[in-house]
């Protein structure tokens, strides 16, 4: 804990004369143009995060690949891809994203456990670096359509060390009771089985054990699986180049000691210097979620039954996180203030829906109509998870780089709600 204490990031978001700045760059400043609900981001807060991967772990062969699902704007891939980050994908829609974005073929690898034969295809045809394998029937699937291309598939099998990290239930992915990876056995069994597919070539090693994770001994223990089995396929000529650790290192939304990258890097690095196969890691959350917040404005305030309420016009369709998770964003105020006495208070959006909320319990002082606040810690999960429910567009996103900012998405217009629908009933 105290090594994460000295290591930790300077957050890109704070006050000068009681206003809250991104950078260089007064949070108002952007609202009067953008309005809200509004999403902004620090670029030079994202590529501190991953400038610690990529120091931490410069002294092996590595390949940091960002989660895309993390936030896939394609101004934040464009970022990564451009600072020699790859890129980690679970669909069409990402990789495609990857691509249009400037990450190489080569830097791009394919996870998720529902690939369909049409991903599978434009995956192998686009060359990229690896399929993560998560079961028997989907290494088929891959070696069927290789063979009607005629290409070789590179491979590496997901597997699922049942550890059952300390994080939320919903984002945990490594012990044998989620859907995710396949048996230390029963991976042994399809390596063997892929080696007489002349139409896979098996290069990789891979685990997830979950998201938000705050302490890195269980990556100390998935690791050690992925090692020992490494160990045995190389013993019965079963080559392995790469060993994927994942992703999943948490931040601090609230009191949690946010791993530091160095941290997993003094774990991991004595074993591997053993072993002659490249390093992957897929951060996500860890890249993205403190250089972002989401800046929305207050309407309403009420009290009923003896409850107080703060309505806000950013709803859990624009920030899923707390009604999925009952996750905790700190919040603060815009412009600071000393009026008024700190009161309890429930933080909710507009959505018809008694799980739209931002906050509960919140202690602050009342805010007025009108006023901003800022939902901290949403640069990870919170646009990239945001849909039109309720028939609402869904918010901006901004790009702040020291004192100068642009949209990186513009607002949904309302009639972008309806664009792809067809309607067929005549006047």
């Amino acid at each position: 804990m105290e090594h994460n204490r000295k290591m930790a990031f300077t957050s890109p978001f704070h006050y000068k004369n009681g206003r809250l700045y991104a950078e260089d760059v007064p949070v108002e400043a952007v609202t009067r143009e953008a309005s809200t609900p509004t999403y902004i981001y620090s670029q030079n807060a994202i590529l501190a995060r991953l400038n610690a991967y990529q120091r931490a772990f410069r002294s092996v062969p590595h390949l940091i690949c960002y989660s895309v699902k993390a936030n896939s704007n394609l101004s934040i891939l464009r970022l990564l891809s451009k600072h020699g980050a790859g890129a980690d994908i679970v669909s069409k829609g990402e990789l495609e994203r990857t691509l249009r974005s400037g990450f190489a073929p080569g830097k791009i690898i394919f996870s998720g456990v529902g690939k369909t034969e049409e991903e599978i295809r434009l995956a192998l045809r686009r060359g990229i670096r690896m399929l993560n394998v998560e079961s028997e029937e989907e290494l088929l699937k891959i070696r069927e359509v290789a063979k009607r291309l005629r290409v070789r598939a590179p491979i590496s099998i997901r597997v699922n060390p049942d550890i059952k990290a300390d994080t939320h239930h919903h984002i945990q992915t490594g012990s044998k009771a989620h859907k995710f990876g396949i048996d230390p056995a029963q991976a042994l069994r399809l390596y063997r089985r892929a080696r007489r597919c002349p139409e896979i070539i098996t290069i990789g090693i891979q685990c997830h054990i979950g998201s938000q994770i705050t302490q890195v001994e269980p990556y100390r223990k998935a690791f050690e699986t992925l090692l020992a089995l490494k160990e045995r396929l190389m013993k019965e000529g079963i080559p392995i180049d790469i060993i994927d650790i994942g992703g999943g290192l948490g931040v601090a939304y609230r009191n949690e000691q946010s791993p530091h990258p160095e941290a997993l890097a003094q774990m991991i690095l004595p074993k591997l210097r053993e072993s002659t196969a490249i390093l992957f890691l897929e951060p996500g959350r860890s890249l993205v979620a403190e250089p972002g917040i989401l800046v929305t404005r207050v309407i309403y305030r009420k009290n009923s039954h003896g409850k107080r309420f703060v309505i806000v016009d950013a709803g859990m369709n624009d920030m899923a996180r707390p009604s999925l998770y009952d996750a905790y964003h700190t919040i603060q105020p815009v412009r600071k203030t000393l009026n008024g006495r700190p009161v309890k208070a429930d933080i909710v959006g507009p959505i018809c829906e008694s799980g739209d909320y931002l906050a509960r319990g919140r202690v602050l002082r009342l805010p007025g109509q009108g006023n901003l606040l800022a939902v901290m810690t949403t640069g990870a999960y919170g646009f990239s998870m945001s849909s039109q429910y309720n028939s609402r567009p869904r918010a901006a996103e901004v790009l702040v780089e020291g004192n100068r900012w642009r949209f990186i998405r513009r607002r949904e217009k309302t009639e972008d709600l309806w664009r792809e629908e067809i309607d067929f009933v005549k006047k």
